[in-house]
């Protein structure tokens, strides 16, 4: 486990959008580790974490894009029925919310990884990292 930085992009809601941004992340050579997108009334939320958070800052701020860094969780775990209840029920006991997340696994990967935004994130390391297994 370890704590990321998150860039939330404020987009156009319209074709092309994404493959813009996922282009320019590709020509300054910055591999998207994980993402996730929910679109509103008039444009959409691109949250990711990156290889190279400053850098890609750096790409969106040049070309006038509306960004948020947010510090984040990347938690590798199992891929098997019960894993986030176990990780959800650590936390809820703490008193620490989960905010949000995102994940995504192959069906036939032994392992995923999951990204989670906590109200504590000290409180949430301390407590994953001494979990029983």
């Amino acid at each position: 486990m370890q704590l990321a930085t998150q860039l939330a992009l404020f987009l156009d809601n319209k074709p092309g959008t994404l493959a813009r941004v996922c282009q320019a992340l590709a020509e300054a050579k910055i591999n998207i580790l994980a993402f996730s997108m929910s679109d509103t009334v008039d444009h959409t939320v691109l949250r990711m974490v990156v290889s190279d958070p400053r850098r890609a800052l750096a790409v969106f701020e040049e070309r006038g894009t509306l960004v948020v860094e947010n510090e984040v969780l990347l938690m590798s775990g199992d891929n098997k029925p019960g894993s986030l209840a176990k990780i959800a029920t650590i936390l809820a006991d703490a008193d620490v919310n989960i905010e949000y997340a995102y994940s995504a696994t192959s069906p036939q990967s032994r392992h995923g990884l999951c990204v989670l935004r906590v109200s504590n994130y000290k409180k949430a390391m301390k407590l994953l990292n001494s979990k029983p297994e």
